[in-house]
Order: structure tokens, then C-alpha cells, then sequence
């Protein structure tokens, strides 16, 4: 599979992304896209770069887990933003790229694709893909984040995404649910498009929990969640303004604000 094409992938973009892009930078094969970003200057406030690959050798999920699959077989984007001022809601910003995410997917024509908190994307009951958030250290107010997106596109062997996804039997990608693939730089263009729309957004209102509402694929599911000291079962309830799990436990509701989905089954009708 050929490299992508930078041109191609800016001439979508509106005047405003333009504007805002401070760098964009393609690769065929790279450690990882995040790692990369991590290690690059800071763009000014409100300013973002891009870094994108056709294949990584060292992906990783939350926890350090490892994401990796066979060259060609996906798509892995990070874009790096500086927020003038630290956000209150930043735990939940992974949350609000996931929505950006799949108002992309849609506009590249990929539907049935929803959300699992916190950071998974699901088709057909299995990964899709992953997000990774990571705050990269500056000087000053603002507050610089590198947030990375790993698609399945077509997976032609086995991908390896570690422990970092018990709860899915199996991965899924973009030509198991689609008939004809969108071409990768349109596809990389409305991503790179929404996710700064969701920055912007972000820094200007903070996390909408309406918006993940909608594509929660949880909710209404007996689900468990793996914290560090303890385990909480019940059902998934949809999540809190600031981007919580919200449970439905025998002992009441309960908000989890960090674990990991080890178990999720069907759906409980709503009474």
C-alpha cells in the first residue's frame, strides 16, 4: 500500500482547519504516531499538528497496551493541540474525540459504529478501533494534549490489541461493514477535520454528555468494571457530565471515574 498523499489529505480540509494546522506529516511505518507527537514541539495555543501512519510497530492502548497489527491493514492518526488554559472537564476529552470520531466515520459514509466508554470504538459488537489521550508536558498556563486514533481498515491477518479489550471476542474493521472503502485521505481528512472542530469545541463548552449519549454502546448493558481495588457490576447507566461511568448497582448508582470494561453483556429492556 502506497503512502498517503499529504496534498490530498489538506485539500479537503475548510479554510479554518487550514489555518490552524501548524504541521502535517505522513509516514509508511512508524513506532507510534502519539510517541512521535509526545517528542515534538508544542503547537502555539489553538494551533494543532498532525502525524499519520499506515503502519506502527510500538502502538499502544491505555495502560501502556499494545496495539499492533499487520502493515496496511489500518489507519493510525494523532493530532497534538494546546489549550490556552488547562480544561476543567480534560479527563473527559477522550470521551468528546470519540463523538468527533463518528461524526467522521459518517461523513466518509460508515455508519453503525458506536462508542464504549471510555476510549473504544465498536461495529458489529467488536473493536473497530481505540483512542489514547496523553497530556505532553509545557511551560506556561495552557496545557499541550496528543490524542491518537488506531482504525481497522482491513485487517488481513490477526491484530494484536493486548488485554486493553476483554470485553470484545474479536476485531472488526472498516471493509467488514462497509461495501466499497472510502479512499484514506478523505478518510484522514474529515478525522483530522473533526477532531480539531472537537477541540475548539471542547476548550469553548467543555464535554456535552448529550453528544455521547447517542452512540453509547453500553448503555442499558450488564456490564463489569476491573478498578484497582475492587470490582463493580450492574447496568450501565450512560455517563456523568464530566465524563464518569455511571453503574446501576443493586446498591445504587455509582460513577467510575477510571477502570476497564472486563465483561459486557446484553442489554436489560428499560422499565
Amino acid at each position: 500500500m502506497s503512502i498517503l498523499n499529504v496534498a490530498d489529505i489538506r485539500k479537503p480540509l475548510s479554510t479554518l482547519a487550514h489555518s490552524k494546522l501548524e504541521k502535517l506529516e505522513v509516514f509508511s511505518s512508524i513506532a507510534s504516531t502519539n510517541t512521535y507527537l509526545m517528542t515534538q514541539p508544542a503547537p502555539p495555543a489553538g494551533r494543532f499538528r498532525i502525524a499519520i501512519a499506515d503502519h506502527q510497530t510500538s502502538g499502544r492502548g491505555r495502560h501502556q497496551r499494545r496495539w499492533i497489527s499487520a502493515p496496511g491493514s489500518g489507519l493510525y492518526l494523532s493530532m497534538s493541540y494546546t489549550f490556552a488554559r488547562m480544561p476543567v472537564q480534560l479527563p473527559a476529552l477522550t470521551l468528546a474525540i470519540g463523538v468527533a470520531v463518528i461524526e467522521s466515520l459518517q461523513l466518509a459514509g460508515v455508519e453503525g459504529v458506536s462508542l464504549k466508554w471510555p476510549n473504544d470504538i465498536v461495529a458489529l459488537d467488536g473493536k473497530l478501533g481505540g483512542i489514547l489521550t496523553e497530556v505532553q508536558s509545557r511551560p506556561g498556563d495552557g496545557v499541550t494534549v496528543v490524542v491518537g486514533l488506531g482504525l481497522n481498515i482491513h485487517l488481513r491477518d490477526a491484530i494484536d490489541f493486548g488485554e486493553d479489550s476483554d470485553w470484545a471476542h474479536r476485531a472488526v474493521d472498516l471493509i467488514g461493514i462497509m461495501d466499497i472503502l472510502p479512499e484514506r485521505e478523505y478518510l484522514a481528512a474529515a478525522i483530522v477535520e473533526h477532531l480539531y472542530a472537537s477541540m475548539a469545541k471542547f476548550e469553548a463548552q467543555g464535554f456535552v454528555s448529550g453528544d455521547w449519549q447517542q452512540h453509547d454502546w453500553l448503555l442499558d448493558r450488564e456490564v463489569t468494571v476491573d478498578m484497582p481495588n475492587k470490582q463493580i457490576s450492574g447496568i450501565a447507566a450512560g455517563v456523568d457530565d464530566d465524563g464518569a461511568l455511571l453503574i446501576d448497582t443493586k446498591s445504587g448508582r455509582q460513577r467510575v471515574i477510571s477502570g476497564s470494561i472486563v465483561m459486557a453483556g446484553g442489554k436489560e429492556p428499560r422499565g
